[in-house]
């Protein structure tokens, strides 16, 4: 199934490097393309859209009002040359920040976020969803929007922090003490002094070693009874 797009952008040579980008990933379709927001409705309400891609500085309505008047349940990437909206643009709840110029790697990773986004919303359709499915993080000069079922573990390495995610990696500078204390423990839980893993990405417990992924992560000998309680808690099935 293909992921609609629409390209809300008022310069011709990024609409065009957006629509190159676009064509080269076999899940997308482009539906349309506009300059400005208000030109974009008639598209936008015409089809049923999962990604626009978005502009900040634009005539008539700059992206950040767009945002914040839109009821569109579509997934947000925006494209500008500022990154001095990031923080706010997050806070409006898009799914991810690019930065001009965009390589195609980084425009890739957007759209397979927005692609896994789309997995989870059709899994989880008729299901209660936690309204706290995310938090932020800044990576490489940029804020990054993690989602907890993309973060497979972390690993300590000094004053940072490896997320070890679906689609690779990502180091953070944070210690791991901090990241536990804010994330959630119904979904996360710290199996060592160096590893924070999810419980529900957790596919086999042997002796003391944990396999999360395909990778193999010793539990403390100290935690391992209150770490094998959490992941298995009343789901073992008895003899």
């Amino acid at each position: 199934m293909k992921l609609k797009c629409i390209i809300i952008e008022d310069e011709p040579i990024a609409r065009k490097v957006l629509q190159e980008f676009i064509e080269e990933i076999d899940y997308l379709e482009l539906v349309g393309q506009a300059e400005d927001p208000l030109r974009a409705l008639s598209i936008i309400n015409d089809n049923e859209i999962d990604i626009i891609f978005l502009d900040i500085n634009m005539p008539k309505i700059n992206g950040i009002d767009f945002l914040k008047s839109s009821e569109t349940s579509a997934n947000i990437i925006v494209t500008t040359a500022y990154m001095e909206y990031a923080v706010e643009s997050y806070g409006l709840n898009v799914l991810d920040y690019l930065v001009k110029p965009i390589a195609f790697e980084r425009f890739l990773k957007a759209c397979n976020k927005a692609r896994d986004m789309g997995k989870l919303r059709r899994m989880t359709q008729g299901h209660a969803i936690r309204p706290d499915d995310h938090f932020f993080i800044k990576c490489n000069n940029q804020i990054e929007k993690v989602f907890y079922d993309d973060l497979l573990y972390a690993e300590a390495m000094l004053n940072y922090v490896m997320l070890h995610m679906k689609m690779g990696k990502m180091m953070v500078y944070v210690t791991i003490k901090n990241l536990e204390e804010q994330l959630p423990s119904d979904i996360f839980i710290k199996v060592h002094k160096s590893f924070i893993v999810n419980i529900g990405k957790v596919k086999s417990i042997e002796g003391n070693i944990l396999d999360v992924a395909g990778d193999k992560i010793t539990m403390s000998h100290n935690l391992r009874e209150k770490v094998i309680h959490k992941i298995v808690k009343d789901k073992m099935i008895k003899r």
